[in-house]
């Protein structure tokens, strides 16, 4: 099977994969350059980063990967929502991924500079507002994805709802690991797959030596835990000691809170939790994880991991 281009608006990515954005700082410029180099899309991810380091980043990914296809995810429910996405308008970002909660100011935002703006969404419903709204494309995100969740469905069920929905570029995310995972997101009438896990358990994934360790260790099914999240959605992540803290409702309550979300239960503070992890105290950090992590067992480059699945695709028939 031939790997199609993906298009979204005037933008072609030679190959229909986009690299999720992994907060806090997992995907940064080198892990988004590289994905833009190998003809993907490359995603910076903004969430919890000071407005002035975002633009270090994109400006880095540009000198890394001139002429690839840099955007940024940012969470919704980040109280500097507005503000990151406008710093990255105003760096002229290729386009702007936004998910954790549904924006329609960010559709006029987009609008008005031609940014294109592509909502994750986990229903045919919110597709179709997003679509009269003037989002630009799809990511449709299923309960197999890590980090913050929309649904507990299977991605596999929703993309076909959503495709015959809207006529916009419909991107399948959640559980997409090997060659087969794309072709199967491609018969079920997506243009394109989004790839969290495999990219966070790659050589330029900005993660710790610790970190990394803790992906490769988690091999069984219970090792993957859904968490409720301060942010008032739910959340898959590794099991950790910290993990097991939240699921009983024991963990540290913040004594200072940076306000960094715009509603928050203040049960625990994530962005310091993920931050510990990114940073390698897997002890007391919360480790986000789609739930077919276990099936990783090597840290690869991004251009191994790139041939790795042009291989598989090409394996498989049309």
């Amino acid at each position: 099977m031939k790997l199609p281009e993906l298009k979204i608006g005037k933008l072609t990515a030679k190959v229909p994969i986009v690299q999720g954005g992994m907060a806090i700082r997992l995907s940064t410029a080198r892990l988004a350059s590289a994905v833009a180099n190998e003809g993907g899309i490359g995603l910076i991810a903004a969430s919890g980063m000071p407005f002035e380091e975002l633009r270090s980043e994109i400006k880095l990914a540009r000198k890394l990967s001139p002429t690839g296809i840099i955007g940024i995810n940012v969470m919704v429910a980040a109280r500097e929502f507005k503000g990151l996405v406008t710093t990255a308008i105003n760096e002229e970002i290729d386009l702007i991924v936004a998910g954790a909660g549904f924006s329609r100011d960010m559709f006029a935002w987009g609008k008005e500079s031609g940014t294109p703006i592509v909502p994750i969404v986990s229903s045919a419903k919110l597709a179709k507002i997003a679509k009269s709204l003037g989002a630009a494309a799809i990511v449709v995100e299923g309960a197999e994805a890590g980090g913050h969740l929309g649904t507990n469905r299977s991605s596999r069920e929703i993309v076909p709802e959503v495709r015959a929905a809207v006529d916009l570029p419909v991107i399948g995310a959640g559980g997409v690991l090997h060659g087969e995972d794309i072709a199967d997101m491609l018969r079920l009438g997506a243009n394109g797959v989004q790839m969290g896990s495999r990219f966070a358990a790659s050589v330029e994934a900005n993660g710790s030596d610790e970190l990394k360790k803790v992906y490769l260790r988690a091999n069984k099914p219970e090792d993957f835990v859904v968490v409720h999240s301060p942010v008032g959605l739910p959340g898959q992540a590794i099991r950790t000691p910290f993990a097991e803290k939240i699921l009983l409702e024991k963990a540290p309550r913040p004594d200072v809170c940076d306000t960094c979300l715009k509603k928050c239960s203040h049960k625990y503070c994530i962005i310091r939790a993920l931050t510990r992890a990114q940073q390698g105290d897997v002890e007391t950090g919360l480790v986000f994880s789609g739930r077919r992590m276990q099936e990783i067992h090597d840290i690869l480059s991004v251009k191994e991991i790139f041939a790795y699945l042009k291989r598989e695709m090409e394996a498989i028939p049309e």
